[in-house]
């Protein structure tokens, strides 16, 4: 509860109220980084996702890719400064189903090209079971504005079998790709009403990661649950 309570307010550890009974704020703090080494936050996104394919609430026919960017103000690793900014940034990474229903999550600095994402976020998605046959790994089809088009993309995704459906620099128009995009931007917005990932603050990523997993998990659960965000 200590942990939830930071990442949707934001406020630094050593304010956690003691009237929530959720002990002290390192305390908390220990128990997201012991946990995130243990793998618990991305089981238990994995756990959820597999429940969602089971209900028919996932639908991996189309797949969606981007990223935002956010200010790192204590620096540490995946963070640099932003071309014509001196502020210290980070980049999120998602890929999202055709709902908007997170599956994969990445941090990078915020210097990191797009494309040099997008293998990374299409390799990391988990083997999700809850049907009959072999687990879903892959979409049928990925969309990804034109920040990610390149020849190796296109390679890659053409060699594990999904349609390629990356914008074309000077053909594809931004109204057409905007289709589909624009669930992946709403969860974007939907991980922004997490205080604690609109500004990163930790200079350890894997910590930062820890709060971006267990955002993806709660945005999962409410689809579990059919409140939503």
């Amino acid at each position: 509860d200590g942990i939830i309570y930071v990442l949707l307010t934001g406020i630094a550890w050593r304010h956690l109220p003691r009237e929530l009974g959720c002990g002290s704020g390192v305390t908390c703090w220990r128990r997201l980084n012991a946990w995130q080494q243990a793998g618990v936050w991305s089981g238990m996104h994995q756990v959820i996702l597999k429940r969602l394919r089971k209900t028919g609430v996932l639908n991996l026919y189309r797949a969606i890719v981007d990223s935002s960017s956010v200010r790192a103000v204590k620096g540490g690793n995946h963070w640099a400064e932003p071309h014509g900014s001196r502020e210290k940034g980070s980049k999120h990474h998602l890929l999202v189903d055709a709902g908007g229903i997170p599956l994969v999550v990445g941090l990078s600095g915020a210097n990191v090209p797009d494309v040099l994402t997008l293998e990374y976020l299409v390799s990391n998605l988990p083997h999700i079971g809850g049907r009959r046959g072999k687990p879903a790994h892959k979409p049928n089809r990925l969309h990804a504005d034109k920040g990610y088009a390149s020849k190796k993309n296109r390679r890659f995704l053409v060699k594990i079998g999904v349609k390629c459906r990356i914008a074309r620099k000077g053909i594809d128009s931004a109204e057409h790709l905007g289709r589909h995009r624009w669930v992946v931007e709403r969860t974007i917005a939907w991980f922004h009403r997490f205080k604690r990932l609109r500004t990163r603050y930790e200079r350890n990523p894997e910590t930062h990661m820890a709060f971006m997993l267990l955002a993806a998990a709660l945005i999962c659960w409410r689809q579990v649950t059919g409140k939503g965000l």
